[in-house]
């Protein structure tokens, strides 16, 4: 019956005239209005709602993300900085010892003065006279101290003056920078065997250095013009010091650092 009822009114609407019928359709307007503006607001203001949430999601994750990529590289700097001071550490002789590690500002190479400008000072426990290092070999001493940078003195510099031995001698020597990129070891006499090649370590020294470290290799040794009955010796580094991006300056039995909890009363 629902059926034939919806049929028979299909069909009166389908031969009612056009007149007719736009004013039914004007009449369910007026009749349904309030309802139908009410769901078409609602439709636009989700509408709204989801495009400023898309926006602001958008740019919370644009932050995120951002944030993200920061700490990561900060934590792949770290990692670096451990994997370096772990090598190091795992030398016997260098346990206790505080290694801090500095990057390079300036570096001048060749001539009279070899030197270097480090971003770390006496804030950071550097003094006159430590060592420093660069791919495990000792490169030079700390030369002056601000509190913020300090001036690494290479052991190529003309003012440069540190103890060594040679091989397995158990002879020390001082080993003056020659300018340019090498060093000279003075005053050693030809009864002593030396090559080529040898490798050449700054000898211990207390309060800077625990044991011996290997500073450089003998690059030409023969006797010397003027006193043939010592050896005219050449040392060049071991690491290609025009190359140093970052250093490490060795500070031995630092200091403990001292905390207090609370405060100090009257």
């Amino acid at each position: 019956m629902l059926l034939t009822w919806l049929t028979l009114a299909g069909f009166i609407l389908l031969f009612t005239p056009q007149s007719l019928t736009n004013k039914l359709q004007f009449a369910f307007a007026r009749i349904f209005h309030l309802p139908l503006s009410v769901g078409r607001n609602i439709s636009l203001s989700t509408g709204i709602q989801h495009s400023v949430a898309n926006v602001v999601s958008r740019g919370i994750y644009n932050r995120l993300q951002n944030h993200l990529a920061n700490v990561t590289e900060q934590l792949y700097q770290e990692h670096k900085i451990v994997e370096a001071l772990s090598g190091l550490r795992t030398r016997f002789a260098l346990e206790g010892t505080n290694f801090v590690l500095s990057d390079v500002i300036t570096a001048s190479i060749g001539g009279e003065h070899s030197e270097l400008i480090i971003n770390r000072g006496a804030n950071d426990g550097l003094a006159k006279g430590q060592f420093v290092l660069s791919d495990n070999s000792i490169i030079g001493t700390i030369w002056d101290v601000s509190p913020r940078t300090a001036q690494v003195k290479l052991f190529t510099d003309q003012a440069s003056k540190i103890a060594v031995k040679i091989g397995k001698l158990n002879t020390e020597r001082l080993m003056y920078g020659n300018s340019g990129d090498s060093a000279k070891v003075h005053l050693l006499s030809t009864k002593y065997e030396v090559r080529a090649g040898d490798k050449v370590l700054a000898c211990k020294s207390p309060g800077y250095l625990d044991a011996a470290m290997i500073i450089g290799t003998v690059a030409q040794c023969g006797r010397d013009a003027e006193n043939p009955s010592l050896w005219d010796i050449t040392v060049k580094p071991v690491c290609d010091i025009e190359r140093i991006k970052s250093v490490s300056v060795l500070i031995m039995n630092p200091a403990p650092i001292l905390r207090f909890d609370g405060y100090f009363g009257k």
